[in-house]
């Protein structure tokens, strides 16, 4: 009787397959997110304006000229922020990316109010021992101090509550208009140029200063440091939020507060 045996199993074999290495691509670098056309425009319109200003402010008497002065200003805002959404939307970018979305929860709302009023705070700390560094304070003379921002600022504030309520209007557009021309705008083009944030930050934060040249040479330096701090902000937070409020309420307060100091004089 012949038996039958199982044939011996086959052996295994296995493959390891040896995925071929690609090469990861480089991280994405900043892009422009307008021409570049547009913002020496933009930025040669700053300067202008402020250089035109500066001649102005000497010349504004009585209640009329300031209420169009701040007329004036509010416009020349606007029609920059009308120009940088059109610049903009040629790179298919839109205002709502420049500002950093919106509020989704309460929670979010709340915290860029503590962070507004934190910055404020913390900033005008850090920008008074600027300014008493550079000379525009003088801690062993406060009333030569005063003295001085009511004869340089005095003709532009506000002397009669019509026009304090119209300058802290105007306070609280400019807030929002500036914080998208040089924080959402001009520092974003900037740090693309230059392949680096701080780049945008501290370049922004100069025309910022030089933006304000009614204020004098000294104050300019100090209002390019606070534009830095509010550079810093934005970067950070991802967000042009908590830098509107804080600059709105800054500007607010400022006016409010010459208001006081030229009726008193």
């Amino acid at each position: 009787m012949t038996e039958f045996t199982d044939p011996q199993p086959t052996p295994e074999f296995s493959v390891t397959v040896t995925e071929p290495i690609v090469a990861q691509p480089a991280p994405d670098k900043p892009a422009l997110i307008a021409p570049l056309w547009h913002t020496l425009l933009i930025t040669a319109l700053i300067l202008g304006n402020s250089l035109l200003g500066s001649s102005k402010v000497g010349a504004v008497k009585g209640s009329g000229s300031r209420i169009v002065l701040y007329g004036g200003t509010f416009v020349t805002q606007l029609i920059l922020i009308l120009l940088i959404w059109f610049g903009i939307r040629l790179r298919g970018v839109r205002m709502r990316d420049l500002i950093g979305g919106r509020w989704k929860t309460v929670e979010t709302f709340l915290l860029d109010v503590a962070l507004a009023v934190g910055f404020w705070i913390t900033s005008l700390l850090v920008l008074f021992g600027i300014r008493v560094a550079l000379g525009t304070i003088d801690l062993h003379n406060m009333q030569k101090s005063v003295d001085d921002t009511v004869r340089i600022l005095g003709p532009m504030a506000p002397h009669t509550y019509l026009e304090a309520a119209l300058f802290v209007l105007l306070s609280v557009c400019a807030g929002l208009f500036e914080e998208i021309i040089f924080r959402g705008y001009l520092q974003r083009q900037f740090g693309a140029l230059g392949r680096n944030a701080i780049v945008g930050i501290v370049a922004s934060g100069i025309v910022f200063g030089l933006a304000h040249g009614y204020q004098g040479p000294r104050m300019m330096v100090v209002i390019g440091f606070y534009g830095i701090f509010f550079g810093i902000l934005a970067h950070l937070r991802k967000s042009l939020r908590p830098g509107m409020m804080a600059h709105a309420f800054q500007d607010s307060i400022a006016g409010i507060g010459l208001f006081k100091l030229v009726t008193r004089h």
